[in-house]
């Protein structure tokens, strides 16, 4: 079939941007180019390949699973099923924790990053930051099969631990970052997130503080003592996180930051930096 041929299939069963991603991405080209190859004949496979995947995006899966990978702060990264598809305002927590390394770190940094799922978080920072190391911790092995092939694909160093939050590591650091599942049982969300990206990295509990629970009693043995703390949170949690905050760490300061959308969605903890 023809390019233009298989773009008129493809916005008959989704929305026309998505059409062009699709076909973009399984002809290596760039949604914009794809006007310049209107008239050339794709493969009997690859025009097989593109409508199934247009009708899976019909049915209701994300197109970064179809797809296979996602942009996150300008680089590709591979995700399917087992990993959370990376939002916005993970970008923005990884841009304010760069920023403040930056501010308060003149020596290369040992970062550990929690729940790590596809791993973005922390090979993000391995890039931007001067690291002595980089840990990466996640629950599910399927989740770290996904972090290896990001591992590779982006020639990092980093060490991948199957482990449920700190459990099995021993180290300390100077930045511990986290995007842990912070979603209620009982809370109410997008269908197609419902019923396409793993609950293990949604939930966490019924008040959506389990993992944060998990973390900041056990944190304390981890923290060097000059350390950073980044936590994405749901964006009603900043008051029940400050409060576990000061239950369980003595002498630091917490900063909430609101997302791009105005919404508390970062909390920060410092311990002796100024």
């Amino acid at each position: 079939m023809r390019v233009e041929d298989l773009l008129v299939y493809g916005k008959s069963h989704c929305h026309s941007d998505l059409a062009k991603m699709l076909l973009a991405e399984l002809l290596e080209l760039n949604p914009l180019e794809l006007l310049n190859h209107l008239d050339d004949i794709v493969s009997e496979e690859k025009s097989s390949l593109y409508k199934e995947e247009c009708q899976a995006v019909k049915e209701g899966k994300p197109i970064q699973y179809v797809i296979g990978n996602v942009n996150f702060y300008g680089e590709t990264y591979d995700i399917n099923e087992n990993v959370l598809i990376p939002r916005f305002e993970t970008e923005e927590l990884v841009e304010n924790t760069i920023k403040y390394i930056k501010k308060f770190f003149t020596e290369p940094v040992d970062i550990i990053d929690l729940g790590c799922g596809s791993g973005v978080i922390g090979l993000t920072l391995e890039k931007k930051v001067s690291t002595k190391s980089v840990d990466l911790i996640d629950i599910s092995p399927k989740a770290l099969s996904v972090t290896y092939k990001n591992c590779v694909k982006h020639s990092s160093t980093a060490n991948i631990i199957n482990s449920d939050m700190f459990e099995k590591v021993e180290k300390k650091y100077d930045v511990i970052i986290s995007n842990p599942p912070y979603i209620k049982t009982t809370e109410e969300i997008e269908e197609i997130v419902k019923e396409n990206e793993p609950h293990l990295a949604l939930y966490a509990g019924e008040d959506g503080l389990d993992c944060y629970k998990k973390i900041l009693e056990n944190i304390n043995s981890h923290m060097k003592d000059r350390c950073l703390v980044a936590f994405e949170i749901g964006y009603t949690q900043a008051e029940d996180i400050k409060d576990l905050v000061y239950k369980n760490l003595e002498n630091v300061s917490v900063e909430v930051k609101k997302d791009m959308s105005g919404k508390d969605r970062m909390l920060f903890i410092f311990k002796n930096l100024e």
